[in-house]
């Protein structure tokens, strides 16, 4: 078996310029050989025959010097047509390959670059026609995602660091107390210590929750739901905390709304991350209300507060994972950034549509979601695992 030669040694294949030029030269070599052929074989008797009915004699003088001067014209003829196609094919290939040239070169600089981690790089685009103006789109939308992806993974290892040392720490230096005789394990501060460690549970629940739902790997188990019973035993749930930090919780039910064929348990879910968002953000004193509606074959769930609202930049980001307004803020309340992410690929889950309004900073938040009366889910289907 032979050994394939390096890549180093192998020879070079012709580039675009030089293919270009070979195949300029072979139109133009191509004409030129037709035309010398038929200038040869057909040229001669047609103009002898031209020349007898001009009323040259056959074999005359005349005509002698007559065909030799056809043939020296024809001769200069194809030889400056030839030396001309030659000389615009050089130029018109020379040209096209440059322009391709550089921008398949641009190109190629860009991927390695974007392949070493610079994702901000971008190509123009080399208006050489639609399809490499459609490459040089392609590979900005490419770069420009992989911007994005990239930043989101910075992010969101940052985040999670952050999330898992703060419980961690404060386990930490609690056990360490305990273990020195500085503190003793009194029902306080083991209460303390059981709060870390369900911070610490309920934030791998909400990540493991979350991957789910963006992979779309959840258990999804559509029954009739009256959307009514739903809010209402949030409703029920959310009281006790509500009522521990001093806002009141309000419930506005439209009687007469059809059945949704959904999971139950999933829509709960979605109006308990969005209830336990209210709270986080609005204040003692504050209100928030719950609101369930039928509209145009769409059941129309609204929870709406009087409390931080948003500014206007933060609200196109304000479903992804680990995004806060205010992560100080936030962090210092124990949300990790997952509840509206969570709600947002439940409630697509089901066919439906969440959004956010906000009139600015301090005048509150409403989040809405549709969910079609007829979803798309069909029964009893699942999709993989259950959380």
């Amino acid at each position: 078996m032979t050994t394939p030669p390096p890549a180093a040694k192998r020879s070079r294949r012709p580039g675009i310029g030089l293919r270009l030029l070979a195949a300029q030269a072979i139109v133009v070599i191509t004409g030129a050989l037709t035309t010398t052929a038929v200038a040869t074989i057909v040229g001669p008797p047609l103009f002898r025959e031209h020349l007898h009915r001009a009323g040259v004699p056959a074999n005359s003088m005349e005509e002698v010097h007559a065909e030799e001067a056809y043939g020296y014209a024809t001769v200069i003829s194809i030889g400056v047509a030839v030396a001309m196609s030659a000389l615009v094919a050089l130029a018109v290939s020379f040209y096209v390959s440059r322009r391709l040239q550089r921008s398949v070169t641009e190109v190629a600089l860009a991927a390695k670059a974007v392949a070493k981690g610079h994702y901000e790089t971008r190509v123009s685009p080399p208006n050489l026609g639609e399809d490499f103006d459609a490459l040089a789109v392609a590979f900005n939308q490419m770069a420009s995602r992989l911007q994005t992806v990239d930043s989101t993974r910075q992010r969101l290892f940052g985040d999670l660091a952050h999330e898992i040392r703060t419980p961690v720490a404060v386990l930490e230096a609690y056990i360490e107390a305990i273990e020195d005789g500085v503190r003793t394990l009194t029902p306080a501060t083991a209460a303390m210590l059981r709060d870390q460690t369900r911070r610490l549970v309920r934030f791998s629940d909400d990540v493991a929750a979350l991957a789910k739902a963006e992979e779309s790997s959840f258990t999804l188990s559509p029954n009739m739901v009256d959307m009514g019973n739903v809010a209402r035993r949030c409703i029920a749930a959310a009281k006790e905390r509500y009522d521990t930090k001093g806002v009141a919780l309000r419930l506005n039910h439209h009687r007469e709304m059809p059945a949704l064929w959904a999971d139950e348990q999933r829509l709960a879910q979605v109006l308990g991350n969005l209830i336990d968002n209210a709270l986080l953000h609005t204040p003692a004193g504050g209100t928030v209300e719950l609101s369930c509606a039928y509209h145009h074959d769409r059941v129309i769930v609204t929870v709406a507060d009087d409390g931080d609202g948003i500014a206007e930049e933060h609200l196109p980001r304000i479903f992804e994972r680990f995004y806060r307004a205010d992560a100080a803020r936030d962090r210092g309340h124990g949300g990790a950034g997952l509840g509206l992410a969570i709600a947002k690929a439940l409630v697509e889950a089901h066919s439906g549509t969440i959004d956010v309004t906000s009139a600015g900073p301090g005048r509150g938040a409403t989040f809405t979601v549709e969910l079609p009366v007829a979803s798309g889910i069909d029964a009893p289907v699942t999709r993989e695992a259950d959380r």
